[in-house]
């Protein structure tokens, strides 16, 4: 093996990655990154298991081979050599060791063969469909807050992800909240199955990968349907499937309000904020009280016993019952984070009744993310 390219373009493929690397590794093997000369191309792997992560490196190989080093060691050495410098990395045929020579630097790792390394499977093209990344980014930010993180309940780790009608619909709840939205899809998915729960971190590393490229990302699953592949220009990401039951989120969505309120998106987030910090020793709760009277308006409420309390009132366009419902204050600014449109709308039926958020917009049809909170129990 050898094979030689820029510093920067090395150093940037190990940040692609370094975060599939295992920490605690039941296999010793996961700790290293695999290293593969082969067909003119660089290709980089590291794996713990649950993820993968492959990316190629422009650069110009001479020799074909592979072999794993170990990932900490590599990297920090690779990121310590100047930026712009180039990097010749050959095998030097003794203990699986690999020499690297960057200008007055002279570094050498030993390795193991790559057979030991665990096998990755490949995108197969007749069993997927392409996305646009950036319509899969802006879905991603806004259901994966929603996702527990907790293992309690594993299916709720997950992104359920359903196939149909041109569109995917990816959801995530926690037990307290609901995050439900679609993406349009670019090609036929009929092979593949519509009854998948994916790993909120599997999604959160394709959300962070997507900015380092610019076109469509392909998605597919295994024959075996146990693991998920999403295809890049130059990075592929292969996760396993959370195998159990995901609750029927459509039935969670309440389908009749008595109180629904458009509120500048802005104004509620910051008086939100501003609530949160006297919620914070209060049991996080921020009260709102949504007055269709007069002009409209919503006063929110939070206090810090014996210390403080807070009161503020922002204009909003009511229609209905007067509603008062109690949030707790983390969930209520993580939904205002993740809506970009300039005007919410907010939907409930009664104080314990859930709460539903979703973006305004003159044509509902334009709509696709609707984010389910349950209220807090409170004293009025």
């Amino acid at each position: 093996m050898k094979f030689s390219c820029l510093q920067d373009n090395l150093s940037k493929g190990l940040a692609i990655v370094s975060r599939a690397v295992a920490t605690r590794a039941p296999l010793p093997i996961t700790q290293n990154i695999l290293l593969e000369v082969d067909d003119s191309k660089i290709k980089i792997t590291a794996t713990n298991l649950e993820i993968a992560i492959s990316t190629s490196v422009p650069g110009k190989t001479e020799n074909e081979g592979s072999l794993t080093v170990p990932a900490r060691m590599f990297t920090d050495f690779i990121n310590s050599l100047p930026s712009g410098d180039q990097v010749d990395i050959s095998g030097t045929g003794e203990n699986n060791s690999i020499e690297i020579n960057c200008g007055k630097f002279k570094g050498r790792i030993s390795g193991t063969i790559a057979d030991e390394f665990p096998p990755i499977p490949v995108v197969d093209d007749e069993n997927s469909f392409t996305v646009s990344g950036a319509d899969l980014k802006k879905s991603l930010e806004r259901v994966v807050i929603a996702a527990a993180t907790e293992d309690s309940r594993p299916v709720l780790t997950g992104v359920k992800m359903d196939l149909g009608d041109g569109e995917i619909t990816l959801a995530t709840a926690d037990g307290f909240r609901l995050a439900v939205d679609k993406v349009k899809v670019n090609s036929n998915g009929n092979a593949i199955s519509t009854d998948l729960i994916i790993p909120a971190r599997t999604m959160q590393e394709v959300q962070r990968l997507i900015p380092e490229v610019d076109s469509e990302i392909k998605f597919s699953v295994t024959e075996i349907s146990n693991q998920v592949l999403f295809s890049f220009d130059n990075t592929q990401l292969t996760s396993q499937l959370v195998q159990g039951q995901f609750p029927d989120y459509s039935k969670l969505i309440p389908d009749s309000h008595t109180t629904q309120s458009v509120v500048n998106r802005e104004e509620f987030l910051q008086a939100a904020r501003a609530a949160s910090i006297f919620a914070r020793d209060g049991s996080g709760i921020v009260k709102l009280i949504f007055d269709p009277s007069s002009s409209g308006a919503v006063n929110i409420f939070s206090s810090a016993e014996e210390i403080g309390d807070l009161e503020n009132q922002i204009q909003a366009k009511i229609e209905g019952e007067e509603a008062r419902i109690a949030f707790n204050s983390k969930f209520l600014i993580d939904v205002l984070t993740v809506i970009k449109s300039k005007d919410i709308v907010f939907e409930c039926a009664s104080p314990s009744s859930p709460g539903v958020f979703q973006e305004y917009s003159e044509n509902s049809n334009d709509n696709t993310y609707t984010h389910v909170v349950m209220p807090m129990f409170v004293q009025w």
